[in-house]
């Protein structure tokens, strides 16, 4: 027998909650536990120790991570926690004393060193299991690229600088080798997130990097024109609708980056921003739109928006949709305002009542469904790219490049021969509802 296979490797049980930015702490997380030589654990009764990565932007997130705490516990019974709820420990120790450590977000050398002390890593590394991409836990196709880290904005209703601090941006030369990596392992569509996309770069002056032989400035447009080299899908999340994101459409309209934009408007009533605190000038975002839509037709936006945000008038509600309709946001999420007790908008007057706000969610909604299939049913009859997610024996899932993986809508194709997961094919269009669309493959 080998000395590697004498060798035990202390095995790790991962929970990752919340966002796609704590995903991609995960998988930095269990990228250096594998570069130690840690096994990562399929369950509960596998693992010599479980890590739970936390939410705690909402109190229902909050509630989530706890119970889940709890569920580790009871399964497992060495538990260290991490993320963001991480940075408020006395909440976890008061409700679960038993863990065996809890750091805060992104505080990957506090994970470890947690990990460490409570189980040592081998003698022996397994180095070689690592590929230089890292370990991730997207499908092999598309990855998660995070560009910085925390916030700088102080929205009234939002706790995410509380929790994860100001910005922090990565050097654009570190990003864009780390995606060339992604590239070359077989990642054909890159996610770009962060708190705040659009602000990359502020927080270091723009500090310029070599890349190839050509200097960058860490700045959005130049991450984007970098990006847009590498061959594979670009997608934007959490980007403000600053004025220097203009630049940023011309290369959707070349077909550098994908023609999508994730942006978190969260109202459009000036009032109600106003109360939110919200970052860039609300009042020309309409223009700003028609002009970019203008620019790049094919253009997709995807947002986020809360109803009930205390001091939110009838009026201030109706003004939000007919503004949806002008803009027509082609994909959206709606929130009920939540009072997170430690965000300022927990103390502002004018509270809105649970049934108001539950009855402008369902009117929200009603509109944004029909204007999702207003957008589905315009593509009955035409020829989509469709990055190919899943194929089994009744046929292939994929989505076009107006869909974000778990969040938008799919393309679902009956027949699909010689397809495979990553493929970028043609799909002719034959049906649509307000999520989805049906089809077949295109014969060339």
């Amino acid at each position: 027998m080998s000395e590697q296979n004498t060798i035990s490797q202390p095995k790790v049980g991962i929970v990752s909650l919340g966002c796609p930015k704590a995903l991609v702490d995960s998988e930095r997380i269990i990228t250096r536990l594998r570069s130690e030589g840690y096994a990562i654990s399929p369950d509960y009764q596998g693992a010599d120790l479980v890590l739970v990565n936390t939410c705690g932007f909402l109190d229902s997130a909050r509630d989530e991570s706890l119970e889940a705490i709890g569920e580790a516990i009871n399964e497992n019974g060495r538990v260290i926690v991490t993320g963001c709820l991480g940075a408020e420990a006395e909440v976890i120790t008061s409700r679960h004393p038993g863990v065996l450590a809890v750091t805060g977000p992104h505080q990957y050398e506090q994970v470890m060193e947690a990990v460490h002390e409570h189980l040592p890593a081998p003698d022996h590394p397994f180095v070689s299991l690592v590929p230089p991409s890292g370990v991730r836990l997207t499908p092999r196709h598309y990855a998660y690229l995070k560009i910085s880290e925390g916030c700088s904005n102080r929205c009234s209703f939002c706790i995410i600088p509380s929790l994860r601090g100001d910005l922090v941006s990565r050097r654009i030369d570190a990003v864009l080798r780390e995606a060339e990596q992604l590239v070359a392992s077989g990642v054909k569509e890159l996610l770009v997130i962060s708190q705040d996309t659009s602000a990359y770069g502020q927080d270091v002056r723009y500090a310029r990097y070599n890349w190839k032989g050509v200097e960058r400035e860490t700045r959005f447009i130049d991450l984007c024109e970098g990006l847009g080299e590498l061959g594979a899908w670009v997608r934007l999340h959490y980007v403000y609708p600053y004025p220097h994101v203009d630049a940023v459409i011309d290369l959707m309209a070349d077909g550098r980056i994908l023609p999508y934009l994730d942006i978190p408007f969260q109202h459009a009533s000036p009032t109600v921003l106003k109360a939110m605190r919200r970052p860039a000038n609300q009042e020309k975002t309409l223009d700003r739109i028609l002009n970019w839509r203008a620019r790049a037709p094919e253009l997709a936006i995807r947002s986020s928006f809360i109803v009930g945000f205390p001091g939110e008038t009838e009026e201030d509600f109706q003004f939000l949709l007919d503004w949806l309709k002008a803009a027509k946001i082609d994909r959206a999420g709606c929130f009920k305002y939540e009072n997170v007790a430690t965000a300022k908008s927990s103390q502002l007057d004018g509270q809105v009542p649970d049934e108001v706000i539950d009855e402008r969610w369902h009117r929200f909604m009603a509109l944004q469904a029909e204007l999702s299939d207003q957008r589905s049913q315009s593509l009955i009859g035409a020829t989509v790219d469709v990055l190919i997610d899943e194929v089994d024996e009744d046929g292939a899932t994929g989505r076009t490049k107006a869909d974000a993986p778990e969040i938008d809508g799919a393309v679902f194709i009956s027949r699909a021969d010689n397809v495979q997961a990553g493929d970028i094919v043609k799909v002719r269009v034959t049906d649509a509802d307000q999520c989805d669309l049906w089809g077949e493959l295109a014969i060339n």
